[in-house]
């Protein structure tokens, strides 16, 4: 496996992105940059344009506007393999169902280091065992893949874009569909492919997620980055009532500083009083 820490010193610049589909604006003069060894949580409402923003960057849709460079280099500029080198795609989901073994679902992520009709050889297998341990999945190498739970198969995904030695982990939603403790699962290995010196970019629906495990927010709204740091400094409790369109209060513990997202029931419902559901409120805090 390649050092990333040695690699990774660029990372990704996108500069005044655009796109629409037929006449619909769906991104407009966006822009961001980061580089290796950190998370970005990318954020906003449905129909943001947070996928397109990452079919962008991986090159699936046309540029139309704008500048995309990855370490450096200009998007278009780059082939499909050249692509896959520099850039790995971790899906919500794996589209249908793998009858393959763990070792082997991750042994495809080598595929792009040899040529079309080639084998993977001992490099690559050790590549594949490499990206396990790194995602403590070692123990269960054997099992099948579609006989695993959720968030197992995400974290297999996830070892799968490592073995492709790719600096770059685009993932879409990692934590969608998985229970609570999955969630963190996830959510602590993608941390620890940030130590690594991976630039990871991941999306999500929850804003608590970027709070407790992501360097930078990107947050998308009106078409555009309207908010692109730390998100201790960047999301405020106007800007995330407006995006979410109800309102929203940060609370920073005393204890340990951090920040837990949670609807304002003080607006959403001012003449209910002892409502059962106000005191029994899940706070998503990380231990």
């Amino acid at each position: 496996m390649i050092n990333i820490k040695q690699t990774m010193t660029r990372g990704l610049d996108v500069r005044d992105l655009s796109f629409r589909y037929r006449v619909d604006d769906v991104l407009s003069d966006l822009s961001f940059q980061s580089s290796g060894g950190r998370v970005i949580g990318v954020l906003g409402a449905n129909g943001a344009g947070k996928s397109t923003l990452f079919k962008l960057i991986l090159g699936i849709l046309p540029l139309q506007k704008g500048e995309i460079l990855v370490n450096d280099m200009p998007l278009p500029s780059l082939s499909v393999r050249k692509r896959a080198r520099e850039m790995a795609y971790i899906p919500q989901k794996e589209a249908g169902a793998f009858q393959f073994s763990v070792s082997e679902v991750v042994l495809m992520g080598t595929t792009v280091s040899f040529g079309v009709f080639s084998q993977p050889g001992k490099k690559e297998v050790e590549k594949a065992e490499q990206a396990m341990r790194l995602l403590r999945i070692e123990s269960f190498k054997d099992r099948r893949y579609d006989q695993l739970s959720g968030g197992e198969q995400q974290l297999v995904l996830i070892a799968r874009a490592v073995a492709q030695d790719a600096p770059i982990l685009i993932m879409d939603e990692p934590c969608a569909s998985l229970d609570y403790g999955n969630q963190i699962r996830v959510l602590e290995q993608i941390r620890t492919l940030a130590s690594q010196g991976y630039l990871v970019l991941f999306s999500t629906h929850n804003p608590q997620h970027v709070f407790l495990y992501a360097d930078d927010v990107l947050l998308i709204s009106g078409h555009t980055a309207c908010a692109f740091g730390s998100p201790r400094e960047v999301l405020s409790e106007s800007l995330l009532s407006h995006v979410y369109r109800i309102p929203i209060r940060l609370e920073e513990s005393a204890r340990t500083g951090e920040v837990t997202v949670l609807p304002d029931f003080s607006k959403i419902r001012p003449n209910r009083k002892n409502d059962p559901a106000d005191r029994n409120h899940c706070h998503f805090q990380n231990t």
